[in-house]
């Protein structure tokens, strides 16, 4: 990473949002996308997503799909990518399935069985690790593992439960509590481990975003030396990244709300904001402080008296990027505004 995106990573994201005045596919060598929410919602591709991405590889930057959803393997994962008209191989995408493997191969003996609470791709990277799933247990795991898969039924999740009231080791390729889809936010894995943890106790070891395994896969496998990591939720691509010490940029296409963003706590508050992925492809505009409020574009915002007043015209997100600094830097001084409806009222947010 060079100093100068170093200096980003380490600073970034916590009383204001960073500007950049070079494009990001520019002034960082490889995006780590988030897939749901990010580059698709279910079975389609999101508004701008393939045509940025496009633009964004087409100028050297280099694609990487980082996703926390376990049940497709990476092949399954870059097939439908491709359909997209995003050319991508199985060496292209990364997910939680990989990196639970991973932290599983290291703790249990070499060829052990391990019980899968989930889909095809929690499978195949257990095998490509040496490890053997099994489906009962009563096949004798060293350890279980849950992953999301959208034909789960209550069998499966009983027998999770069973093998950890039994002492086995329990793991999760991740705990996102939602999902995107088509139709809207689904429950997602975490929802699902909640449940086996209230009827076994305990809590798994859990290996994707925000975790620090799914940072180490993710390194391990791209190389990247000034990497972005691209997202749609706060709890964990944007903590993710604040994790792995690197910068972050949070669309606004999935699951984060303009009113969580400004209520994010440090760890959740990404180095910058953008409706979507065509955000890649320009410089983000600085926001600077003004007296006692702070300014981007035409607008300008101050939190006062428990909430956030905002003034201008112009582009909505640079109102956004303005009330982020308010807010932020108010909560930093042990006031963080409650009031915060009216002023996103004003951007029609």
């Amino acid at each position: 990473m060079s100093e100068q995106v170093r200096g980003r990573a380490e600073g970034s994201g916590r009383g204001r949002p960073d500007g950049c005045r070079q494009a990001l596919s520019a002034a960082y060598d490889t995006a780590l996308l988030d897939l749901d929410g990010v580059v698709y919602a279910g079975g389609r591709a999101i508004e701008h997503a393939v045509a940025s991405l496009t633009a964004a590889r087409a100028g050297g930057m280099h694609l990487a799909y980082v996703t926390n959803n376990a049940a497709r393997t990476p092949q399954a994962v870059a097939d439908q990518l491709s359909g997209f008209g995003l050319p991508t191989t199985a060496e292209d995408v990364i997910t939680s399935a990989q990196a639970v493997a991973r932290l599983i191969s290291e703790q249990v003996p070499a060829g052990s069985r391990v019980l899968v609470i989930g889909g095809e791709g929690l499978r195949v990277a257990l095998r490509e690790r040496g490890l053997t799933p099994v489906d009962s247990a009563d096949d004798g795991p060293a350890a279980v593992v849950q992953g999301y898969d959208p034909s789960l039924d209550w069998e499966r999740l009983a027998e999770a439960a069973y093998a950890v009231q039994r002492g086995v080791p329990w793991f999760a390729s991740n705990t996102d509590l939602t999902i995107p889809k088509e139709r809207g936010i689904a429950p997602g894995n975490g929802a699902l481990v909640e449940v086996v943890r209230i009827a076994a106790g305990g809590a798994p070891q859990v290996a994707g975003k925000p975790q620090p395994p799914m940072h180490r896969e993710t390194v391990l496998r791209t190389g990247a030396r000034r990497p972005l990591v691209v997202g749609d939720r706060l709890d964990t691509d944007i903590e993710g990244a604040w994790n792995g010490g690197v910068d972050s940029l949070l669309v606004l296409t999935g699951v984060t709300t303009p009113a969580e963003l400004l209520a994010a706590p440090p760890e959740h508050r990404p180095t910058y904001v953008d409706a979507d992925l065509r955000g890649l492809l320009r410089p983000q505009p600085e926001v600077a402080a003004d007296g006692t409020g702070f300014g981007c574009g035409g607008w300008r915002a101050e939190a006062a008296d428990g909430r956030l007043a905002l003034a201008g015209a112009g582009e909505p997100l640079d109102g956004l990027r303005a009330l982020c600094a308010a807010a932020w830097t108010a909560a930093g001084e042990g006031s963080y505004p409650a009031d915060t409806a009216n002023a996103l009222a004003l951007l029609g947010m």
